[in-house]
């Protein structure tokens, strides 16, 4: 996400960053480069003048010429205008004034509606809301049946109307059905077209006319770029859409449809799907997203996909083994590791922890296959030897390699992690004095050597 402009835009800022006095050609220079980063990933012209406008104003400001280190003060400027760009103070999705709040998405066909419904109901499950979904979408059985599978798996009950049946009366009796079961929050899966035309139009604002929905959210795909900007617009002169959802942005390495799509529609986009998961929604926190941008890391992030994916008693457990009784073995870095893998792309989680952005890994370090790897050779053990690494002499190591189907160069490389892990993990326990006090941060990562 945002991979490709953030990199351009670190190496534009890069030079004003390295100097311990800036000029005002300097300073012109710089945001020229900035101007050329941005229309290169296909930031709307207008969007993009607009901000340079607003940083070159502050930027030339006697307090950042003047700073002790005005490089520093111009990255500050750019941060805070990046976050400006996507909207005022973290968005949030409005309650009605009765329940069920209801929520309704549209967009085009394709650009994700359906798995996005889930995941939003999945999110807002998690912070305390009873959701249901309701499909609405009857001009494809797949849609119906999609959203069936989707809300069986993340346990939430599902209002389905019939295969080419009336959507207006779907999401009506939808509605009716959310408050006979005292649900919190109904969202309403619409139908998309694959372009925007007058019927689907027409059917959309039915809909919301009959169910008086307190959002509308516009499921836009990141990948079509500046076409998913047109087409915001013309949703909201239609609708009133009340937010936007980006979806696939993990696909999009130029974001260039992210950072224009409020300046353009005057509406916030509230969360971002990074993924095919079921967890895989974000928050679109402006102050984070601006700092991902900028290669800053986002701290609150990586923490937020910790809690979602790791198993509480199973971290307690291993923090007690580890820090309580001082005893590590490949059971448990197994267990890490696994942790780490439910968090998302190993990738994508580095880009999270602030200055590593920056560093210059070696792609085939962050593979998700050396998980497996390191996986299979481990399950290729007996319990014995997971738990007594040391009685692993050469034959021993010979007969994993051949069960994991890894060289035993391989499971060399393993062994020797593990004891550098272990020797850490002995350091932890006298640093806290045997006392839990969290897990290091990411414990486990087949990094390699």
């Amino acid at each position: 996400m945002f991979d490709e402009l953030g990199t351009k835009l670190d190496g534009a800022l890069k030079k004003l960053r390295q100097r311990g006095v800036l000029t005002e050609p300097m300073i012109k220079e710089g945001l020229r480069e900035v101007r050329r980063v941005l229309l290169e990933a296909d930031v709307n012209f207008q969007v993009t003048r607009d901000f340079l406008r607003r940083v070159q104003e502050r930027a030339l400001g006697e307090q950042v010429l003047k700073a002790v280190s005005p490089g520093q003060q111009i990255v500050k400027i750019v941060h805070d205008e990046l976050a400006h760009l996507f909207g005022e103070g973290r968005p949030t999705l409005e309650r009605g004034p009765s329940s069920p709040t209801v929520v309704l998405m549209v967009g085009l066909q394709g650009a994700g509606k359906t798995t996005t419904a889930a995941k939003l109901a999945r999110r807002l499950g998690r912070d305390g809301r009873t959701p249901m979904l309701a499909a609405c979408d009857l001009q494809r059985p797949a849609a119906i049946e999609q959203l069936r599978t989707l809300g069986e798996q993340i346990g939430a009950e599902v209002y389905a109307g019939e295969f080419g049946g009336d959507p207006v009366a779907a999401a009506t009796q939808a509605v009716a059905q959310a408050k006979a079961s005292k649900h919190q929050l109904l969202i309403i899966d619409t139908a998309g077209r694959l372009q925007i035309d007058d019927a689907l139009m027409d059917e959309l604002t039915h809909v919301r006319d009959a169910v008086g929905p307190t959002e509308i959210l516009l499921v836009a795909d990141a990948m079509t770029g500046q076409e998913a900007v047109t087409i915001a617009q013309g949703f909201d002169e239609t609708l009133g859409i009340t937010g936007i959802v980006m979806t696939k942005m993990d696909g999009d390495a130029r974001g260039g449809a992210a950072l224009s799509i409020r300046g353009v529609t005057g509406k916030p986009i509230k969360f971002l799907g990074v993924g095919e998961g079921i967890d895989d929604l974000d928050t679109a926190d402006p102050e984070r997203l601006a700092g991902r941008i900028l290669q800053m890391g986002d701290v609150v992030g990586l923490v937020e996909r910790a809690q979602v994916a790791i198993d509480e008693e199973e971290q307690a457990e291993l923090q007690e083994k580890v820090l309580g009784k001082g005893r590590f073995t490949l059971e448990d870095f197994l267990v890490a590791m696994r942790q780490v893998q439910k968090m998302g792309p190993l990738d994508q989680l580095m880009k999270l922890i602030p200055g590593m952005g920056r560093m210059k890994i070696p792609t085939q370090n962050l593979d998700p296959k050396r998980f497996r790897h390191v996986e299979a050779i481990i399950l290729s053990m007996t319990p014995e030897e997971r738990r007594n690494p040391k009685i692993l002499n050469g034959s021993r190591r010979a007969r994993i390699a051949k069960g994991s189907g890894r060289p035993v160069a391989e499971v060399n490389r393993l062994l020797k992690q593990f004891k550098e892990m272990e020797k850490f993990m002995k350091q932890m326990k006298g640093m806290m004095g045997g006392a839990g006090g969290g897990m290091p941060d990411l414990p486990g990562m087949p990094f390699g050597r």
